[in-house]
This record gives C-alpha cells, structure tokens and sequence, in this order.
C-alpha cells in the first residue's frame, strides 16, 4: 500500500477524489477475480494517506457483514477520530454501510457511482456528510454487469427478497 497523500495539482487543498477512487476500483477488481461482488472501498486521512482498503468477500467468506466500507473500515484499525477521514467507495453504501459512517462521524463519502443502487447516499447529506459522487463509468459497467449475471446474489447483498 502506498501511504503517499493524493491531492489534486490544480487545487493543492483538495484530495484527488479520482486518484483515491482507484484504490477502491482495485479492490472491486480483486474482488471479482475472487468470484465475489464487485465492490471495494478504501478509508484515507484527509491529508490523503491512506489508512486501509478493502473489498466485499460475502460470498468468498459466507459472512454477510463483509461489505467492502466495512472491511476497508476494518483494516484501517482504531482512529482516535473519523471526521477528517474519507470513505471513498465504488458504489453507494447501503444502510449497513451508511450507518458505519454516521456511527464513526466519516466527513466525506466519495462514490464512484450510485446508477446501479442509490443506497444511503441521501440519508447521509441529511445527516451532515459530505457526500461526492463521480458517476464512474468504470464502475457503473462493472456492477451492472456483475448484477445481471448474478441477481440472486445481488437481491441477497442488498436485502431483497
């Protein structure tokens, strides 16, 4: 893992969101590669280090609190606090996910793309976070792929009956 910070050369104050999107997208990849869900996440400070990153593996471990924030969230380890951190995610959290970052007070949530699934992304503007989304075209294909190849798995991810 590179612990380098990410900002963006044109405004020096502000995270390259696209940069720190890639991590996320790499974990998605490694998850796909595992036979799992598509989905990856990473946490970074907000001076840009990243702090962990990780992937959903429901499938890969048969454990369903696997989601890919949770286990980005998890390798990370203990904070002393969450508010100057960035939860950077290929897709929009579900509500398990957007608790975990109401619970620890994340400040940013960047989503690589909420087309496939809008989760809690509202949920969390109401509640104070700041919330950007990229509508990544990359990360748009890649779900709503892996979705109508697998909609039983996905209608399990996300709670549907």
């Amino acid at each position: 893992m590179s612990f380098r910070p990410l900002r963006d050369s044109a405004m020096p104050d502000t995270p390259d969101y696209r940069a720190m999107l890639a991590t996320a997208v790499a974990e998605a990849r490694r998850g796909l590669a595992e036979g799992g869900i598509p989905i990856g996440a990473a946490l970074y400070h907000g001076d840009g280090h990243l702090l962990g990153c990780g992937h959903n593996r429901r499938v890969q471990e048969g454990d369903p609190s696997v989601h890919g924030e949770t286990d980005a969230f998890r390798k990370a380890g203990r904070q002393r606090s969450y508010r100057d951190t960035i939860m950077v995610t290929t897709l929009a959290p579900c509500w398990y996910c957007s608790g975990l970052v109401r619970q620890f007070n994340i400040g940013t949530v960047v989503v690589g793309e909420s087309a496939n699934f809008r989760g809690g992304i509202d949920w969390l503007r109401e509640n104070g976070i700041n919330v950007v989304e990229l509508d990544d075209p990359e990360c748009i294909e890649m779900l709503g792929d892996w979705i109508a190849a697998n909609p039983e798995v996905w209608n399990e991810d996300i709670g549907e009956d």
